[in-house]
């Protein structure tokens, strides 16, 4: 099914073909190519105006994914009934923000690519919200950025990392 990949803001040039490269890669490795997923690129206006509205925390972030599937188990893909479900949700990448908090020696759409694999484990079910949830969720992370290491010759380590 279809990546839809938009970018909303001006702040930070985004090109667009290597990072759809790189976010098909990973749901060819998720297993979730047949399922439409949206990705927003947005600037620290807007990623905090969604993050005050929906979580309440009025601060710039690096994403917010919001599932299509809720209630899904960590993991699980989803099993659509029709046609029209076959949609995994919208993950928001607040691409200013990240810029800002990518480090000199860090390629900037490597940081894209694994903020992007973290939004798309939060539309499987993955969480950070416990220590037993985010081993689950680091370990999918891990498990899909070692494949793409494998295919992309990079180093690129899980978003959770070092979060409990």
């Amino acid at each position: 099914m279809s990546l839809v990949l938009r970018n909303l803001q001006r702040v930070v040039p985004i090109r667009r073909v290597p990072l759809r490269r790189k976010i098909e890669l990973v749901r060819r490795v998720l297993g979730v190519q047949k399922f439409d997923l949206g990705v927003i690129c947005v600037d620290n206006k807007t990623i905090q105006h969604i993050n005050r509205i929906y979580r309440e925390k009025n601060v710039p972030t690096d994403v917010l994914s919001f599932p299509f599937h809720e209630n899904l188990k960590a993991g699980e893909i989803p099993q659509p009934d029709c046609p029209d479900d076959c949609n995994l949700g919208d993950i928001f990448l607040g691409v200013e923000y990240i810029l800002q908090q990518c480090k000199a020696e860090e390629d900037y759409y490597d940081i894209l690519t694994v903020t992007a694999t973290h939004g798309l484990c939060h539309l499987l079910g993955f969480t950070h919200d416990t220590e037993s949830a985010w081993q689950k969720m680091f370990q999918k992370e891990k498990q899909v950025l070692e494949e793409l290491n494998r295919h992309m010759g990079t180093r690129l380590q899980p978003l959770s990392k070092g979060l409990f």
